[in-house]
């Protein structure tokens, strides 16, 4: 029995009232949503694309300034913010170990060791893609003994020492000299090798020592 002074009690109904229809409303939109694959596949993000995990995001090459006043072919100082195109770090942060290849028209690329410029030249297409080996002109280290660049084709390397560059293992430090190289390994260990004797297997036993961080 309702009293005249009870109050009536009407708020819950209309509160049900109100949720029961929010979720038909919810139910509705989601099923326009689905029923609309042109619409959903506008709106809804991509899927991230799948790298290869033994490929870093390729590096453009930095291309050559005529303003720098250096012929086209010639070594060139490394940008802060140029990225290896093998394994992603950055060459002028270990300006010791750092080695470039330039390209017939200008375009440098810079690589932060001996053994990332082994493994581009190995396979140039692959990290730089339209490239090939062939227009390549120039190829540089740099030089232990006196940090400075030389050629990468004249130059001797040390397999098997105890240093550790920027990928922590068989980074193959470049000397102009046989001596300077001879004397190094004595120190430090490893064997001295030319540059026609750094092969491919080599080159594929290194590359899989080597660790990096971006």
């Amino acid at each position: 029995m309702h009293l005249p002074w009870q109050p009536t009690a009407p708020a819950p109904v209309r509160r049900a009232g109100w949720a029961v229809a929010v979720a038909v409303a919810a139910v509705l939109a989601a099923t326009v949503w689905w029923s609309m694959p042109a619409l959903r596949a506008q709106l809804e993000p991509e899927a991230a694309p799948v790298l290869d995990p033994d490929v870093c995001v390729v590096a453009p090459p930095t291309p050559y300034n005529p303003a720098s006043g250096l012929p086209l072919e010639s070594a060139r100082p490394v940008p802060a913010d140029v990225r290896c195109p093998v394994c992603g770090m950055f060459p002028a942060r270990s300006p010791d170990w750092a080695a470039q290849v330039i390209f017939a028209n200008g375009d440098a690329q810079f690589f932060d060791s001996p053994l990332s410029l082994f493994m581009y030249l190995s396979d140039v297409a692959r990290y730089s893609p339209g490239r090939s080996a062939d227009e390549i002109v120039a190829r540089y280290v740099t030089d232990v003994s006196s940090k400075t660049w030389t050629d990468a084709g004249s130059a001797f390397y040390v397999h098997g020492s105890s240093a550790k560059g920027p990928m922590r293992a068989g980074n193959l430090p470049a000397f102009a000299s046989k001596k300077a190289a001879l004397q190094f390994a004595a120190q430090r260990g490893g064997t001295v090798l030319a540059y026609a004797d750094v092969d491919a297997g080599l080159v594929t036993q290194l590359g899989g020592q080597g660790t990096h961080a971006h």
